[in-house]
């Protein structure tokens, strides 16, 4: 399990060169590329038992000719990952999609809160709008998730009885695009003029910024010609995008007067709503709540009885009311949530770039890295460390996170850009929704728990994510 002693006390002392290896200019790094897209988790495995090092040098996607320096030093181990969060350490400035940036075209000329590093003015302006619109909705939570999702559960129900299957991915992209709007604006996106299909401008603007780093299925040679090989010009996303504007320009009255108090302009203000509410919260969403269900699929009678009287209990302390109070409650609920983001992370890299010449430790070795090399970690393996989660850390045990010695796990799940165990501030680049996501994932499984007693699914893949399609529901009996 994992070493408690600090850094003295281990008294690791650096060595001279990082193991790894960048090739051949634009031929390597093609050749890496394949590697990775062809099995991404292999192709960090392999550099690590090649190199016995958790800390190596190698090229990161996307590579020529979309990045301008695909060198990287990776960190694959929760010893080292950390130092990706430290921003008196490293940059955050424009490394938010890694080795490349999307066209600033994609967000109306501006960087967004994404990509300014911490000490840029204009960056604690715009996160503490995002927490401020948080804060101020966070009555509407529930409700409206309940609103939303209990739609989305009706026409599950509906759709297995009638076809036997429901594909989760399908509906749940439209139903969250749709809670999101409602819960931060106060206006739902089907009642403007984006109308029900609203959520697939917001698809087609991820897939815009996104596609270097995904894969759709097709033939390997045309998504390396057609996704990563060049940009998606902006101009082909531009009427989707400008959609998407009108409906937040429009909607978000209040979250609008907020900016203005805060010193943003409009425009500002409204390309970074856009950004949050379609790429941070729509994008994760869109990534966690199947994987949620998958693993919950997959773990079978066993949990879902446990989930059951977790659930079930938890309400019937609240007098029948699915509250706060009540998932606070919910013990397997919360450990399985926090499992199922230990384990597939909405955001799998994170990236900065050394300030100043430092040295980075794993748990049995130590480097120097200098000022200006980029750094990136591959969070699926920081989060499967064997050395702090012990020889099942590649599995799912849904009770992980419960107890006093589960607890203390908690600060190892790295999801949100930092520690669970810490919250986020206009000061740093934790994610600013990261209690809002918890939230609602807990709801999912709660919701789910009320209205079901047993349910099976099919596993497959879709970009982005797993595609869970839902193939028998069990519905709890009335009492």
């Amino acid at each position: 399990m994992y070493d408690s002693r600090s850094d003295e006390e281990v008294g690791l002392v650096p060595e001279k060169n990082i193991p790894g290896s960048y090739g051949t200019p634009y031929i390597t790094p093609i050749m890496d590329r394949l590697e990775f897209y062809s099995n991404e988790y292999q192709f960090f495995q392999s550099r690590v038992d090649r190199y016995g090092s958790t800390i190596v040098r190698l090229n990161a996607p996307p590579g020529p000719f979309m990045a301008k320096n695909p060198r990287v030093v990776a960190l694959l181990d929760g010893k080292s990952f950390p130092v990706l969060f430290d921003t008196s350490k490293v940059e955050k400035k424009n490394v938010f999609t890694g080795t490349y940036m999307p066209s600033t075209a994609l967000t109306g000329g501006y960087r967004v809160c994404a990509y300014l590093d911490p000490s840029e003015p204009n960056h604690t302006k715009i996160k503490q709008l995002l927490l401020n619109i948080l804060a101020s909705r966070k009555d509407n939570v529930i409700p409206e998730f309940r609103s939303a999702y209990g739609k989305l559960f009706d026409d599950m129900e509906a759709e297995v009885a009638k076809s036997g299957k429901f594909v989760f991915n399908d509906h749940n992209d439209g139903t969250a695009f749709e809670f999101l709007g409602k819960l931060f604006f106060g206006v739902s996106p089907s009642k403007t003029e984006l109308g029900p299909g609203g959520v697939k401008n917001a698809n087609l603007w991820l897939l815009a910024q996104l596609c270097p780093l995904m894969t759709l299925g097709l033939p390997q040679l045309l998504e390396e010609l057609l996704l990563h090989t060049f940009p998606i010009p902006p101009f082909l996303v531009q009427s989707q995008y400008q959609a998407l504007y009108k409906y937040i320009s429009s909607a978000a009255t209040d979250a609008l007067k907020m900016a203005e108090n805060l010193g943003l302009s409009r425009e500002e203000a409204i390309h970074n709503l856009v950004f949050a509410t379609c790429f941070n919260s729509l994008g994760g969403v869109k990534v966690l709540f199947p994987g949620i269900l998958r693993y919950i699929a997959q773990a079978g009678k066993i949990l879902q009885t446990l989930l059951i009287a977790d659930v079930r209990s938890a309400v019937l302390t609240t007098g029948g009311q699915l509250t706060v109070e009540a998932l606070e409650k919910m013990q397997v609920v919360k450990s399985v949530v926090y499992e199922s983001l230990r384990l597939d992370p909405p955001v799998k890299y994170q990236y900065g770039v050394v300030k100043k010449d430092t040295v980075i430790e794993s748990h049995d070795k130590s480097y120097k890295v200098k000022a200006g090399e980029m750094l990136f970690g591959y969070q699926p393996f920081a989060t499967r460390d064997k050395k702090i989660f012990g020889p099942d850390a590649d599995k799912f045990v849904p009770l992980r996170f419960t107890g006093e010695q589960g607890a203390k796990l908690l600060q190892f799940v790295l999801w949100s850009n930092a520690p669970e165990t810490q919250n986020p501030t206009p000061l740093d680049k934790q994610c600013p929704g990261k209690n809002l996501i918890v939230l609602i994932s807990r709801l999912l499984v709660a919701e789910f728990f009320l209205r079901y007693d047993f349910f099976t699914a099919e596993i497959g893949v879709v970009p982005l994510a797993v595609k869970t399609t839902i193939t028998s529901l069990t519905k709890a009996k009335p009492k």
